[in-house]
């Protein structure tokens, strides 16, 4: 590793505690200058350093930059052996991260930017990822498993979000079917599932899950097009670093448990259950009641005639404002 990767390495681990420049200088082989060359640099890219004289330099806690260093910290043991690479801007993670796999096909990592261009999200939409306020990120893992067995893995991502979400807020939050994320009755994030399978097998080849999450956009950022329909987190005392780091350990967790447990959590998340909907299938829109959701994941449906109708893709939208369910 670099000085910088190691200097970084120890703030992080030390943040909110001074550490003198003479001892970081012992413990990394150089001299004090270059400590002080070494903070500069960090700073340059974001880092908010505080340098006191005779108590030495600390890393702020308002300092919210995403690093492999910082991730790390709080990634479970069995977790690190995952590369992490962390980018300034990417296109998109799940672009990158396919990018990655064409070169490599055995590499098992995670990708995350600190701003996406073209971020990707369901039915080709756009993910709107600006710079240093969300968490955009993509893991990539080669499970060896049939498509079959893979059915829920949306599902599981879902879940492990929100339980992170749960345990750092003051918040219940909720799902959307298939893959957005909710608080208070606004989008704060979703999930991209791509995998790569061989059709004669239906074995999965290589799974790219792709995470976006807004962090701390703030309400007057977003586009007119998600005007009052978008939020962000804005969670107290925590950084997108840990936020990362568990987020892959609860989803690591439960990807290899069984469905159960995970599946009834999803339905009883997810606020469509019960609801009016409207939906598109085969090109046709289409309204009915959602009444349930199936060990698959797919959605169970009385359309307005009566008949049951199994949805496993595609957009459905509420028939009554979201915001009045929840008063």
């Amino acid at each position: 590793m670099s000085l910088i990767n190691n200097l970084l390495t120890i703030l992080e681990q030390n943040r909110n505690t001074y550490i003198s420049g003479q001892e970081l200088a012992e413990k990394l082989g150089v001299s004090r200058t270059g400590i002080w060359k070494a903070v500069k640099r960090l700073e340059d890219d974001g880092y908010i350093i505080i340098g006191v004289n005779n108590k030495g330099y600390m890393l702020s806690e308002e300092s919210d930059v995403i690093s492999s260093e910082g991730i790390s910290l709080y990634l479970n043991e069995a977790n690190l052996k995952y590369p992490i690479e962390i980018f300034k801007s990417v296109d998109s993670t799940n672009t990158l991260a396919k990018k990655i796999v064409l070169e490599d096909k055995k590499a098992e990592m995670i990708v995350v930017a600190e701003e996406q261009t073209a971020g990707r999200g369901r039915m080709g939409r756009a993910f709107f990822s600006p710079p240093r306020t969300g968490i955009y990120m993509s893991i990539i893992l080669h499970p060896s498993r049939h498509v079959s067995e893979l059915a829920t893995i949306t599902v599981k991502v879902c879940v492990a979000i929100c339980r992170v979400i749960d345990r750092f807020m003051d918040v219940k939050s909720e799902i959307k079917w298939v893959n957005d994320i909710y608080i208070k009755g606004k989008k704060v994030g979703g999930i991209l599932t791509e995998a790569v399978t061989d059709f004669e097998s239906g074995m999965v080849e290589t799974l790219i899950i792709g995470i976006g999450l807004n962090i701390k956009t703030k309400e007057e950022d977003f586009p007119n097009d998600l005007s009052g329909l978008a939020s962000s987190l804005f969670p107290s005392n925590v950084t997108r670093n840990e936020l990362i780091g568990n987020i892959i350990n609860e989803f690591m967790r439960i990807y290899v448990t069984d469905d159960g447990d995970v599946m009834e959590e999803y339905r009883q998340r997810c606020f469509l259950i019960g609801e009016n909907i409207t939906y598109n299938l085969s090109g046709v829109e289409c309204k009915g009641r959602v009444i349930g959701i199936n060990d698959l994941g797919n959605l169970v449906i009385i359309n307005n005639v009566g008949e049951e109708v199994i949805l496993n893709s595609g957009e459905v939208t509420l028939n009554k404002n979201f915001k009045e369910k929840i008063r």
